[in-house]
C-alpha cells in the first residue's frame, strides 16, 4: 500500500482514474487495508464490506477503462455513519438497544444519490448511542479515537467519520448533525464538515431527533464536499421536510471569494462561555484573514442564540424520552448519558415541548433578520479542543454550546480548520450562512481554506 493514495482527495482520485494512473480497485484496497490496520487504534468503523466494495470497485475500474464512468463520483470510496441506512449492511445507530428487525432497510436518500453518482460504500462509521452526544463511544462499539492523538476524542456524534477521513480512510464520509455532530468532530480532527440547510439534503428515516437532524458531507477539502453536496441534494420524495430541489452544482463558483460580503464575527456568541486561549487566538487570526480577503468585518451576533440553546435542551431531552418509550424494556441498554437525557425529558411539564416549538419559530424569525444585515457569521465551532478520553465523565459528556442554535434555525453552517493548539490539536472556525445560503457557506469555506491552509494529522 502506498500512503500517498490515502492522502489524495476525491478530485485528485477522479483525475487519476481518468488519466489511468490509478484504478478504483487499487484505491479501495488501500482504504480497506488502512481501515483494518486501525481497528484496534482508531476504531472508526462499526462494519466494513470489503467484498462488496471491491466488487463495485472492479466494475468502476472497467467503466473508467472503457471511458464510460457512471457518474461524477465513480469509484470514490465512501463511508456512511451508522445511523443512515445503506442496503446490504446493518444499521444499528451505535446502540445495543435497537431491535434486530430495525437494522436493515433500503438506502437512505443521501446514500442512494451518492451511489447513483458512482461512489462506493465500503463501511459504516461509529457513533455514540443514537447520536446523542459530541464524543464517540458506545456500549455497542466501544471508544473511537482521534488520529491526531489517540488519547483524545475525535468528537461526535460523527466521530468515526471524522477519524476515518482525517486518517485518509476514504475521502468521502456522510455524517449527521443534530446539534453540532458534523461540525464538532470536523473541528477536533482538522477536516472540513458542512451541516447544510435543514431539508437541503433529503433524509429518511430521520432517526431519534427528526426536526433538527441534518445530513451532510465530511471531507478533507471543501471542493470534495461541494462534489458530495451536488449529488446528495438531489430530490427524494421520502423526506417530507425536504426543501424544493434547486438543481445547484455546488462546485460552480466555489472560487468566487468573499470580497464585499458583510461578515459578523464573535468569539463567544454572547454566551459568556470561557473560550480556550489557543482557540480564541486561532479564530481571531482567521477573522483578520477574512478582512484581508476583502470582506467587511464587524463584531456582532444574534441576541437570540441563548434562547435557541434553551429550546434545544428541551427538544433534545424530549426526543430522548420519546425514543425510550418506543424502545420499551430495551431502553435499559442505552448509554448512561442517554439515560440521563431520558430522565430530563420525562421530568419536563407536558407543555414544554409545544412551548419550545413556538419559541423556535419566534427566535428563528429574529435570527433571519440578523442575516438580512450580514451575509455570514464566523465564530469558533466549540470553545475547547478535543478532550482526553480518560477525563470525560460518562454521565455528563462535553456540551458544544456554539452549534445547536444553527440546528434550531435550520441555517447552513460549516467547520473549517483554522489552526492547532500549543499541544498540537486542531481548531475549527465555524461559518454560518443565512437561510438556504449553502452555496455561500461553501464559497466562504473555500476562501478560508485557501487562506489558512489544510491540516494533516501527524499519524497520516
Amino acid at each position: 500500500m502506498s500512503p500517498s493514495i490515502l492522502q489524495l482527495d476525491a478530485v485528485e482520485l477522479l483525475a487519476a482514474y481518468k488519466a489511468g494512473t490509478l484504478s478504483p480497485v487499487e484505491v479501495m484496497r488501500a482504504v480497506l487495508d488502512r481501515a483494518e490496520e486501525t481497528r484496534a487504534t482508531l476504531n472508526a468503523f462499526a462494519a466494513l464490506d470489503a467484498k462488496g466494495a471491491l466488487s463495485a470497485a472492479a466494475k468502476s475500474e472497467k467503466r473508467w477503462r472503457d471511458g464510460a464512468p457512471m457518474g461524477a463520483l465513480d469509484g470514490v470510496p465512501l463511508s456512511i455513519k451508522d445511523n443512515i441506512y445503506a442496503a446490504g449492511m446493518p444499521t444499528r445507530f451505535g446502540s445495543k438497544a435497537i431491535a434486530d428487525s430495525d437494522t436493515n432497510g433500503p438506502d437512505s436518500p443521501s446514500v442512494a444519490r451518492l451511489r447513483d453518482s458512482g461512489a462506493i460504500v465500503f463501511g459504516k462509521s461509529t457513533l455514540p448511542d443514537y447520536a446523542h452526544k459530541i464524543v464517540t463511544d458506545s456500549p455497542l462499539t466501544g471508544v473511537t479515537r482521534n488520529p491526531w492523538n489517540l488519547a483524545h476524542s475525535p468528537g461526535g456524534s460523527s466521530g468515526g467519520a471524522s477519524a476515518a477521513v482525517a486518517d485518509g480512510i476514504g475521502p468521502f464520509a456522510v455524517g449527521t448533525d443534530g446539534g453540532g455532530s458534523i461540525r464538532v468532530p470536523a473541528a477536533w480532527t482538522g477536516i472540513y464538515g458542512l451541516k447544510p440547510s435543514f431539508g437541503r439534503v433529503p433524509h429518511h428515516p430521520r432517526g431519534a431527533f427528526p426536526t433538527v437532524s441534518h445530513v451532510g458531507p465530511m471531507t478533507r477539502t471543501v471542493r470534495d464536499s461541494a462534489l458530495m453536496m451536488t449529488a446528495m441534494a438531489r430530490p427524494d420524495p421520502r423526506d417530507w421536510y425536504a426543501l424544493p430541489y434547486d438543481g445547484a452544482d455546488y462546485s460552480i463558483g466555489l472560487d468566487r471569494g468573499i470580497a464585499g460580503l458583510r461578515v459578523a464575527t464573535s468569539i463567544d456568541l454572547g454566551l459568556g462561555i470561557a473560550v480556550d486561549p489557543d482557540v480564541a487566538a486561532s479564530v481571531a487570526r482567521a477573522f483578520k484573514a477574512v478582512e484581508s480577503l476583502g470582506a467587511s468585518v464587524e463584531a456582532a451576533h444574534p441576541a437570540e442564540i441563548a434562547g435557541c440553546i434553551d429550546v434545544h435542551r428541551v427538544t433534545w431531552s424530549s426526543f430522548s424520552a420519546r425514543l425510550a418509550r418506543k424502545l420499551g424494556a430495551r431502553a435499559e441498554m442505552l448509554d448512561p448519558s442517554m439515560q440521563m437525557l431520558v430522565t430530563m425529558g420525562n421530568a419536563l411539564p407536558a407543555s414544554a415541548f409545544v412551548d419550545a416549538v413556538v419559541a423556535r419559530g419566534e427566535l428563528g424569525s429574529l435570527i433571519n433578520g440578523f442575516f438580512e444585515r450580514y451575509d455570514l457569521l464566523m465564530a469558533p465551532v466549540i470553545a475547547f479542543s478535543a478532550p482526553v478520553i480518560a477525563n470525560i465523565d460518562p454521565r455528563s459528556p462535553p456540551i458544544p454550546g456554539f452549534t445547536s442554535w444553527c440546528n434550531q434555525t435550520g441555517l447552513p453552517a460549516a467547520s473549517v480548520p483554522c489552526g492547532v493548539t500549543s499541544s498540537g490539536l486542531p481548531i475549527g472556525l465555524q461559518i454560518v450562512g443565512g437561510p438556504r445560503q449553502d452555496a455561500r457557506v461553501l464559497q466562504a469555506s473555500y476562501a478560508m481554506e485557501q487562506a489558512l491552509g489544510r491540516l494533516t494529522p501527524p499519524r497520516a
